[in-house]
């Protein structure tokens, strides 16, 4: 048996049915322990996170929208674009619903970790605060041997999923669509990412909080276009997405079991709910009180898979309605022949290029302050720049290597990443209701003050 086959082995079973149920199931255990907050509060949540907030004189390093665009930054990627593709094909239509369901319930598994990365944070030798799995489970459980295990699969995954298989992505389709030559590519990456990252969570903040938006904006509005511009077939998409989502019976899809498997396994790459990533960033926020940031870090889930997802989702089904591309397309390569084919003027391979990078470049930087902090609670800040530094050298490498082996390595360690944070949620899940509740109470304040002053 060679490596690759036993790679393979134990990847499809961390990531068999068992991490799924698991993960979903996390989602819905909380939802339920929640009152469903994803539904309850989540305008009020999404004002929160794109209003400008008083929060100067609160603890942390960046702003709550800052913390927002990083974890954004991890999230919104390459499996916004190629991700989806892969469900498409591999479950079908049908698996973009069970992506709309994982999102649904990842929410309150993603408010429940801002929750806990919060309250359970510190503040670092350098002054800055630190905070995600390692630290609320090592604090909250008293299980330091679990939450070192979390920051050793977090530290080397950073490596692949965030750094190495992102900057290849790019360089492939820049060479692909551009002739640039991958070292090239890998070169402009590796500078662009130092510039950034080696000025810390600050610098990394500021950034982000200028590329997230604006390539979200820019993808979104690209594929809105296409959406007006094929109303006659979105009515038709929303149905074959329903349908084939308890049949499995649709041109692109199979067995209702793979529709639901790809649809929750790409689902949870998209917006990383229960992972134990984007907490980390959520412990840098600004905030009076866990519960706010909990709740800004909840709409990232939202605007990762039920808007950009939708999107990409929506443009694939209705390409695969009107045949507008070729059979045997996957990936990335699928997702920009679906906009090429129904944008007017051939720009859609550009858009999807240009949108590709973007999402990649930014994934970089946000999962290099994941890993950071992963490495950062098991050596001390001492050796955070040697850190910072093999990031970046890593960003070149991986754009002129094959990366097959590394993408299972990493997606496994990702996968391991999950059970010790899942772990914490679920035996933790009393100081998230106990944090909801004493929120709760500040918000019923803050209104009853608001009004009084406003009569």
């Amino acid at each position: 048996m060679d490596f690759m086959t036993v790679l393979t082995k134990v990847n499809d079973f961390v990531w068999g049915p068992w991490m799924l149920t698991f993960l979903v199931g996390t989602g819905i255990f909380l939802s339920l322990r929640l009152g469903f907050i994803q539904v309850t509060t989540l305008p009020y949540a999404l004002k929160l996170a794109f209003s400008k907030n008083q929060d100067d004189k609160s603890g942390g390093d960046i702003s709550h929208f800052q913390a927002l665009m990083t974890a954004l930054a991890a999230t919104i990627g390459t499996g916004n674009i190629a991700g989806v593709a892969t469900a498409f094909v591999l479950g079908g239509p049908g698996a973009i619903f069970w992506m709309w369901v994982t999102a649904f319930f990842g929410m309150a598994t993603k408010y429940g970790e801002a929750i806990l990365a919060i309250k359970y944070r510190t503040v670092d030798e350098n002054g800055n605060m630190a905070g995600g799995p390692m630290y609320y489970i090592e604090k909250g459980l008293g299980w330091k041997w679990l939450g070192l295990a979390f920051a050793v699969f977090g530290a080397t995954a950073a490596f692949g999923i965030g750094n190495m298989v992102q900057t290849n992505s790019v360089a492939d389709v820049v060479n692909s669509n551009f002739g640039v030559p991958t070292w090239v590519t890998g070169f402009v990456l590796s500078a662009l990412t130092a510039a950034v990252i080696l000025g810390g969570i600050k610098s990394i903040g500021r950034v982000t909080g200028l590329i997230v938006p604006f390539m979200a904006v820019f993808y979104v509005a690209a594929g809105l276009i296409i959406l007006l511009t094929n109303i006659d077939s979105v009515p038709s998409a929303f149905a074959l997405i329903f349908s084939d989502a308890f049949t499995g019976q649709a041109v692109a899809g199979g067995a209702i079991g793979l529709v639901i498997r790809w649809g929750v396994a790409r689902g949870v790459f998209s917006n990383e709910a229960g992972l134990g990533s984007a907490p980390i960033a959520a412990a840098a926020a600004k905030t009076d009180h866990p519960g706010r940031q909990a709740l800004v870090s909840m709409t990232g889930t939202f605007l990762d898979t039920i808007v950009v997802c939708t999107i990409t989702g929506l443009a694939l089904t209705i390409a695969n309605i009107k045949g507008v591309v070729e059979e045997g397309l996957e990936g990335a390569t699928l997702t920009a022949a679906s906009f090429n084919g129904l944008l007017p003027g051939g720009i859609g391979a550009y858009i999807v290029t240009i949108g590709l990078i973007f999402f990649a470049y930014s994934t970089v930087l946000g999962w290099s302050y994941y890993g950071e902090k992963c490495f950062q609670y098991i050596f001390g800040t001492k050796g955070i720049v040697f850190y910072r530094l093999a990031f970046v050298l890593t960003a070149f490498w991986g754009a002129v290597q094959t990366l097959d082996t590394v993408w299972f390595i990493a997606d496994t360690l990702n996968g391991c990443m999950a059970v010790p944070n899942l772990i914490g949620l679920l035996l933790l899940s009393g100081v998230i209701v106990a944090e909801t509740k004493s929120f709760n109470e500040l918000r019923r304040k803050e209104e009853e003050t608001s009004t009084g002053l406003s009569a």
